[in-house]
């Protein structure tokens, strides 16, 4: 995707509230979601400001046509997905054309609009299959001393490294998270209950559009045209699990829950963020070379700020602003996305419209960019929050939120939506 009119800075909506300072939702961005209110069916929607475009009713209304659209007002957005991306660009640009300042249809558009208030998102697709990687060498290097002295894996510069995560546990931000059981390590062996140490990964992840046939490999130069959009991820972690059954990799310490941010921002809104892919260090040895492209060095990366916050129910209860945890940007991941989706494919597996592709966590050098409480705590140290409250690990009432903002000198920013999840209490679980 290239930079074209539906980037132009100068353009405004007749949506007031997307031309507000801090909208994640301007008119320049336009993701895709899907959307119900209550006693209606579940379908398609474009988000604009504070407002959601019903693409059924923009249907009906014969405001929209062909079959992006109609795919883009359907129940899931696996088809959209999978359709060619020169008609989901032609159907942006309409979408555009309908909320732009001045429209002629503004009238009828009008009607076809429901305020997100009213409105209860969904996840956009249930993805066949959720493949996690390990991009930040800073996240590594913090996450895994007691294993590794705080050194990367012999492997790391050489290939993106990822295990197959749970899908069917992926869940959309607002979600609430029960505390999960498991097996940990204690005084006297393993001992069995609610996880003791619960924490975050602030991710950012990709939804798979044009799948490949098995046994067919993916070219780097090729693996953009297999990106649909983007979303933010929460890779919630039961550490201590995590930690005590770790011999083939992660199984309960993460199966229990992901959550993703509602909109899926398009490959082509997120356009003018791209970006060169961070140096690499001096002594790094070099990628394979078909990790390697000239293209990939140059705009690989993508300009985009992520933030955690906690809010506690002690700032709840007192009205509090959220305490920022982690503040990073999505180059402090040493791989991109079309590395990641080559690397996925080369032994011949085949990726499906609506698989989820995870960066990892995105932690950066600095304490302040650190990405999960692993990183920032030690599991040792508690953090100590503005209003003088501590934390190790998650606390049952505590929610954690992340937001992400695509920002570029001489572009308008964009966001994503909040990744929200609330931690409640473990079920009672009867041994």
């Amino acid at each position: 995707m290239t930079i074209n009119a539906t980037h132009d800075p100068s353009l405004k909506s007749w949506v007031v509230s997307a031309n507000q300072p801090g909208t994640d939702f301007p008119i320049q961005n336009l993701p895709h979601g899907v959307f119900s209110r209550e006693g209606e069916a579940t379908r398609g929607g474009v988000a604009i400001g504070d407002q959601i475009l019903d693409v059924k009713a923009a249907l009906v209304a014969g405001l929209l046509e062909g079959e992006a659209a109609q795919a883009a007002g359907e129940p899931d957005l696996r088809r959209l997905m999978a359709t060619e991306a020169g008609a989901v660009a032609t159907l942006r640009a309409r979408i555009q054309a309908l909320l732009v300042a001045g429209a002629a249809e503004q009238a009828r558009v009008e009607l076809c609009l429901v305020p997100m208030a009213q409105a209860q998102l969904h996840m956009p697709t249930r993805p066949g299959a959720f493949t996690d990687y390990m991009t930040s060498a800073p996240h590594i290097a913090a996450a895994r001393p007691a294993r590794a002295e705080g050194k990367l894996p012999p492997c790391f510069w050489t290939l993106p490294i990822a295990y197959n995560s749970r899908a069917s546990s992926v869940v959309v931000s607002g979600r609430p998270l029960e505390r999960p059981h498991g097996q940990y390590r204690g005084a006297e062996g393993a001992e069995f209950g609610p996880t003791r140490a619960l924490d975050y990964e602030l991710e950012f992840a990709c939804f798979i559009s044009q799948p490949n046939a098995l046994g067919a490999p993916i070219r780097l130069a090729e693996a953009r045209r297999h990106i649909f959009g983007y979303c933010i991820l929460n890779d919630w972690s039961a550490r201590d699990v995590q930690y005590w059954e770790s011999v083939l990799g992660p199984f309960q310490g993460k199966a229990f829950r992901s959550t993703i941010s509602p909109w899926v921002v398009t490959a082509e809104a997120l356009a003018p963020f791209r970006e060169a892919m961070p140096a690499r260090p001096a002594d790094a040895p070099l990628a394979p070379p078909h990790l390697i492209d000239a293209g990939n060095e140059v705009d690989g990366g993508l300009s985009i700020r992520f933030f955690a916050h906690l809010l506690t129910p002690q700032m709840r209860s007192e009205g509090a602003t959220a305490a920022v945890l982690t503040d990073t940007w999505f180059s402090a991941g040493s791989w991109s996305f079309e590395q990641m989706i080559t690397h996925h494919a080369i032994g011949g597996c085949n990726l499906e419209t609506g698989d989820l592709i995870s960066s990892g966590t995105l932690s950066g050098e600095e304490l302040s960019s650190a990405a999960c409480l692993v990183e920032i705590t030690g599991g040792r140290v508690p953090v100590e929050l503005p209003n003088g409250e501590r934390r190790l690990w998650l606390e049952d009432g505590d929610e954690l939120v992340m937001t992400a903002r695509a920002e570029r000198e001489g572009f308008v920013p964009i966001g994503f939506g909040a990744c929200a999840g609330l931690v409640v209490p473990a079920v009672n679980f009867a041994t």
